[in-house]
């Protein structure tokens, strides 16, 4: 019998078993019945024995086949290895319908082929598939006014129509559309010593990008002279001679004549072009490139008699990002004395999109904060909050590589984990909530190393129209211009250091204390609006007056509770929640808490 034919161009891949085990295979020019290459699984590949719940039928049938023909049997024990886990091996070729289908029959669960497997380098398997089906309009940013210290857009790309790259060790290619894997050897091979491994597997991405995924019709944008051009793909890429290597791959474009000032673009459009790659995915803002050119969508050319024109269709205009206004309503809900003072909170995350409520204890600091966040983010879905402690970390906070169970397999393993900020921007990130507020609340933001927390993300605290590379999944990352973040911060905790000068620099810090509005005052409105006695506040103002220092006040959410207003509940909580604190702050001096500030002292004097 005749061994089936192996896909030209590909070669062996792999698969490591969780506890041991290695299954081998590769692709067959021959298409199986879902339109994609059969798979080859090698004579001596380990497959788990045991099936998971998320096994399809299909393959829990085919294994269940290959037991009773033979064609797998169980692997002798070895005894180096007497932990590794029950499997079987493969006694003959196993030609399977697709990667996919071998890749379950290896692992006993529905996995995906493209890229379970891989080769002995780490490439997955997808490298070597052509591009399946992408949308059916990208736009693209592809740089031109630095390629090795010609300004390109200018002297090329605008008064020819084209956008080119330079491809200047490259052979002769024959496929139109080649894989990532063809665009690989030919990058190790033809740029030997001349680049870098870093910049070798940059450049196949961008060649990957501008020779597959491009298509004719989509957007393409380049920045020349401060000033963002807009145009059209045309025509399908070709490699030609140019003057030193700078531009033998090239695509048609038509340029729109009209070009926009750089610093005026729109947030989240200079966030995508501060990408610091030559080819750049722009799909994500494609919305906002299309409202540039003005209700003018861009669209494939036609068939036939296309002289270099726009199409236009009418579109939906796009919302703006705006924070509600201050209303009555939330004025008499949060018993705020002075509506300026919301208006001015409105203002400043307008203009910071970061501030931070700092006072002593008992202020109403973490509640203001949700309130105010619910209200201008429309609702509590558009809410987060986590709270720092001494040992948060970068990687509880963004991302990091944590301990994860497979839900099917029920192994653990590191995996990449995206924390509550990443999860929360990339929620406001979405198509369709760019407009909508969503808000992060990071309650005592003082008691953890700031620095250690937040890492790279410093910068984009301050710089929002820039993207940074990230140190653990590599992307290309900016904080949507729709999140905002409200820090809160207990000035007692003395031993908690303050915030350094960066972070004061990236917010706006805003006071409360007993001895200021909104929080003076406070307990006095919320007992006249339950129709209460006001002794509790009188006292509470008393109190202050006998503190020397202002970030030991006693704030009024510690009267703001139902069982204080029960039998004794005045009492209770003040010998159990208020004197405490002020035990603490006088600690070694030798006074008499009680009667300086106990209720019976408070009322002799304040009657």
């Amino acid at each position: 019998m005749s061994q089936p034919e192996r896909l030209p161009g590909t070669t062996e891949f792999r698969i490591k078993l969780p506890k041991g085990g290695e299954a081998r295979g590769y692709l067959l020019s021959e298409f199986g019945g879902n339109g994609t290459h059969k798979f080859l699984l090698l004579e001596g590949s380990s497959v788990a024995a045991d099936a998971w719940p998320g096994l399809g039928d299909h393959a829990r049938r085919n294994r269940a086949d290959l037991r009773a023909d033979g064609g797998l049997i169980n692997a002798p024990a070895d005894p180096g290895a007497p932990r590794l886990e029950r499997h079987w091996l493969a006694t003959r070729d196993i030609e399977c319908n697709s990667s996919s289908a071998a890749a379950s029959l290896v692992y006993g669960y529905d996995a995906s082929g493209p890229e379970s497997w891989r080769t002995a380098e780490g490439h997955p398997l997808a490298d070597y598939l052509s591009t399946g089906w992408r949308a059916p309009r990208k736009a693209w940013l592809v740089r031109g006014s630095n390629v090795s210290g010609h300004n390109l857009v200018r002297q090329l790309w605008l008064p020819e129509g084209i956008v080119s790259l330079a491809g200047t060790h490259l052979p002769p290619m024959e496929e139109a559309e080649p894989t990532k894997s063809a665009l690989r050897r030919f990058v190790e091979e033809g740029y030997e010593g001349a680049a870098s491994y870093n910049q070798k597997r940059g450049l196949v991405d961008e060649l990957h990008a501008f020779l597959t995924q491009m298509r004719i019709g989509d957007t393409i944008a380049t920045i020349g002279d401060g000033r963002l051009h807009l145009g059209r793909i045309t025509g399908e890429s070709v490699q030609t001679a140019s003057p030193g290597g700078l531009s033998n791959l090239r695509r048609t474009v038509s340029w729109l004549p009209q070009s926009h000032a750089y610093e005026e673009l729109p947030e989240e459009v200079q966030q995508k072009l501060s990408v610091q790659h030559d080819v750049v995915d722009l799909t994500g803002v494609l919305d906002a490139l299309d409202g540039l050119t003005g209700e003018t969508v861009l669209t494939a050319p036609r068939a036939t008699g296309d002289t270099g024109g726009h199409a236009t269709a009418e579109r939906p205009a796009q919302r703006e990002l705006s924070l509600p206004q201050v209303t009555e309503e939330l004025v008499a809900d949060l018993l705020v004395h002075d509506r300026a003072w919301l208006e001015e909170m409105r203002e400043l995350l307008i203009d910071e999109r970061q501030l931070v409520f700092y006072g002593p204890p008992g202020t109403g600091k973490t509640y203001l904060a949700m309130k105010l966040a619910e209200y201008f983010g429309g609702g509590p879905e558009q809410v987060k909050i986590v709270q720092f402690h001494p040992s948060y970390a970068y990687e509880d906070f963004f991302e990091g590589f944590r301990p994860v169970e497979d839900a099917e397999t029920r192994e653990v393993a590191f995996r990449l984990t995206a924390g509550p900020l990443r999860e929360l921007a990339d929620l406001a990130s979405r198509e369709g909530n760019r407009h909508i507020p969503h808000f992060l609340i990071i309650d005592e933001i003082n008691r953890a190393n700031l620095a250690k927390v937040f890492g790279e993300l410093y910068f984009l605290l301050e710089y929002r129209t820039r993207s940074v590379r990230l140190t653990y999944s590599g992307d290309d990352f900016a904080l949507p211009p729709n999140l905002f973040v409200i820090g809160t911060m207990n000035t007692a905790d003395r031993s908690i250091a303050l915030v350094d000068a960066a972070m004061r620099r990236r917010f706006a810090f805003v006071e409360l204390s007993p001895r200021a509005e909104p929080t003076a005052g406070l307990l006095a409105r919320w007992l006249k609006r339950d129709g209460r006695d006001p002794e509790p506040a009188r006292l509470l103002d008393a109190l202050n007056a006998l503190i020397d220092d202002a970030d030991f006040a006693i704030g009024p959410s510690y009267l703001m509770k139902p069982g204080v207003y029960r039998d004794g509940g005045l009492e209770r909580t003040w010998r159990t929640k208020i004197l405490p604190l002020l035990e603490e702050h006088h600690y070694g001096e030798g006074l008499d808490i009680a009667a300086r500030y106990g209720l019976d002292s408070l009322r002799e004097q304040h009657p």
